[in-house]
């Protein structure tokens, strides 16, 4: 088998591939995912800073009209590249592929800071989100790669940290920018950050080749991306650059069909279709793929137009833009992470979509009431109940998916979630920039109807440049100004009922019971804006191993061990049992010395094992006797058990041979881990790591 050359010596041609994390120090690994993180960063970071430091952006090269498309060239590219990234990276190695990935990113950054005019930046973003969409997809596999099932949920979880950090920072860094250098170091702080990554990564990454064949669904890919273009260049030209009875977007609109319908003819015959058409056959999954579009929709077209909002109508600074958008982003992460953790714990979802839909439709209301004289508290108030009501929805959509799905779906399905709130965002950028255009002008048309403007001065200039209402006289600025304010809110009050119409989709969801492995995704997945793929097999690895580590304590050794007709034995004892059975001994005070739990506490369950013959010391170590191994399998099924009922109707007797692998492999993982500290509660430990309230 091909070998990346970079692979560990000892994994020749023919060789058994290394299970992840095998032959490579922890201080390598540590360091690879900080490249990763870095690279990530860039990305997750590109898809929010660029919001406050738009409307500098537009006063220096001009086409207000056209200030949508600076967010959504970098959606749809990011989006349209991500399935062929995931599958590309399967079939040739992702580190190559996390490289180049890594370059179109630094390339397509490097050129939007050289940009000079609005078409040239528009270009330069489309390329950069390219990369970008290579950047989240491959960090995420490449996860898989190097760390064993055991530990992901740990490293997934700094993924998701890096996402929510992103998004808080973004506009705040946006602004920061902006306002002390110059908009275009928006773009070129990338280009230090990628080198530095790129250049860990090609030092220290070293992953063999896991080729899995794929029939990459390239015609499908175009076909999706093709006609997304069509129909958002149609909601964004239609009634400003061309009149929507004209030709050119009656044009549009009939090639989008077209394309539409090539796409479904595609699908249809695919081996591996980028959009399974069967998925939309479950009413679940295809009220969660509508709904995920409006929420986009609302999401990213109210990220877009609010800085301008707070920077041109409230004339606050870029810098105080970005403090002024925390709110909104915190109501969204609050809502988010713990809407996800109820329905993990509780099992009901339904409650979540339906209230978050109402409040996301109350929130956009609230945002058409702001103006001028709008306090900030009153702002700040209005934007934390918009994105809350976000955040209420955008887990849970992606819990309801999976649930709703086959095992073999899960990974597509996961990804399909995600994929249409992208698709969402990019129209609702487009869509809210024509709205925007539509009403500004006729809102500068009525307001200064009849009064003279200063000389060289027109009503087009005020339209397309706002730098040129400094040029206004008081009076007349101040209705300029308010008209850029109404045109604004306008844009939330056309979102509105849009948003209701999910609000009342939401209400015909039937709550089907959870799964146990259909856990709370990480952040990632809530708040990264083009769908991160990842195979079936990844998405219920990602599951169990949380689930795994969440669990481990002493009740699930207790549990194991009545499931295995060992009540007699202590939780630690069970522990120990199964990590002789993983390593063939143990010695009690080299265990101490490594792992977490007490010496006593050792050295107790060591007597019991000892007591009962399931364990005589070889020298120092311990190891089984015929009775102890034929116990510590009961254990070890027994836990393996465990992690096949969390599975559901999964686990059903056709059940896919790399699911009974995964199960397997979990199992070897978990059973025994250092981390999962099972030792008894000790009355004379009151404080510290080992107090009672830990089990």
């Amino acid at each position: 088998m091909a070998q990346d050359a970079n692979a560990p010596t000892g994994t020749g041609p023919g060789a058994p591939l290394p299970a992840p994390g095998e032959g490579q120090s922890r201080r390598t690994v540590l360091v690879a995912i900080g490249a990763l993180l870095l690279g990530l960063l860039l990305a997750a970071l590109d898809q929010t800073i660029v919001s406050t430091a738009l409307p500098t952006i537009v006063s220096d090269l001009g086409g207000l009209n056209h200030i949508s498309w600076v967010v959504t060239a970098y959606l749809l590219a990011s989006t349209a590249g991500t399935p062929l990234w995931g599958k590309l990276g399967d079939q040739y190695g992702r580190k190559r592929l996390y490289q180049g990935a890594i370059v179109i990113f630094l390339v397509g950054s490097a050129l939007c800071g050289l940009a000079q005019s609005m078409a040239e930046l528009i270009a330069f973003r489309a390329l950069q989100g390219l990369g970008g969409g290579g950047l989240i997809v491959l960090s995420m596999a490449i996860v898989g790669d190097i760390v064993p099932p055991r530990e992901r949920g740990r490293y997934q979880g700094l993924f998701g940290t890096v996402f929510g950090t992103s998004s808080v920072l973004g506009p705040l860094l946006g602004g920061l920018f902006t306002q002390h250098l110059s908009w275009r170091w928006v773009f070129y702080i990338n280009v230090p950050i990628g080198i530095v990554a790129l250049l860990v990564i090609a030092s220290v990454l070293h992953i063999p080749v896991r080729r899995t064949r794929h029939t990459i669904d390239y015609a499908g890919t175009f076909l999706v991306a093709s006609a997304a273009t069509c129909l958002v260049l149609m909601a964004s030209l239609g009634g400003s650059t061309w009149a929507w009875g004209s030709w050119q977007i009656i044009g549009l609109g009939a090639l989008g069909v077209v394309l539409i319908a090539a796409l479904v003819a595609v699908e249809r015959r695919a081996v591996e279709p980028v959009l399974p058409l069967g998925l939309f056959r479950i009413r679940t999954f295809t009220l969660c793929a509508v709904i995920s579009f409006v929420i986009g929709f609302a999401m990213f077209g109210a990220l877009t137009y609010l800085p301008t909002f707070l920077q041109v109508v409230r004339g606050v600074s870029p810098t105080l833009s970005g403090i002024h958008m925390l709110p909104l982003v915190a109501g969204l992460l609050v809502a988010s992470t713990g809407s996800g953790q109820l329905v993990s714990r509780t099992g009901r979802w339904k409650i979540f979509p339906v209230v978050g839909t109402a409040v996301t439709t109350v929130g956009l209301l609230l945002l058409h009431q702001l103006d001028m004289s709008s306090s900030t508290a009153l702002t700040s108030l209005y934007f934390a109940v918009f994105g809350f009501g976000l955040g209420l929805v955008m887990q849970v959509l992606i819990l309801a998916a999976q649930n709703s799905v086959r095992y073999e779906d899960l990974g597509v399905a996961t990804a399909g979630a995600t994929f249409f709130r992208s698709i969402g965002a990019a129209f609702g950028v487009a869509i809210f920039g024509t709205i925007f255009t539509g009403r500004l002008g006729e809102k500068l048309t009525s307001g200064l109807a009849g009064r003279p403007l200063p000389s060289g001065l027109s009503l087009h200039d005020l339209e397309t440049d706002a730098r040129t209402l400094l040029r206004l006289p008081a009076a007349l600025r101040a209705d300029a100004l308010a008209a850029y304010a109404s045109a604004i809110t306008d844009v939330f009050l056309y979102a509105a009922p849009v948003v209701a119409v999910a609000f009342v989709l939401a209400c015909f969801f039937k709550e089907d019971r959870l799964r146990g492995s259909v856990t709370s995704p990480e952040a990632s997945e809530t708040l990264a804006s083009n769908p991160v793929e990842r195979s079936s097999r990844d998405e219920v690895c990602r599951a169990l191993s949380a689930l795994g580590s969440r669990e481990g304590r002493r009740e699930v050794y207790v549990r194991i061990g009545r499931r295995a007709g060992c009540e007699e034995l202590t939780p630690a004892a069970s522990w120990l049992m199964l990590r002789i059975r993983r390593d063939g001994s143990a010695d009690p005070a080299l265990l101490a010395d490594r792992t977490t739990v007490p010496f006593d506490v050792i050295s107790a369950a060591a007597r019991q094992i000892e007591e009962r013959g399931l364990a005589v010391r070889d020298g120092l170590p311990l190891v089984l006797t015929d009775d102890g191994r034929g116990v510590a399998g009961r254990l070890a099924q027994a836990r393996e058990d465990s992690l096949a009922e969390l599975l559901g109707d999964w686990w059903g007797p056709d059940r896919p041979r790399d699911l009974i692998d995964l199960v397997h492999e979990l199992n070897a993982e978990l059973c025994g881990s250092d981390e999962e500290r099972p030792h008894e509660p000790d009355p004379r430990r009151r404080s510290g790591p080992y107090r009672p309230d830990h089990y």
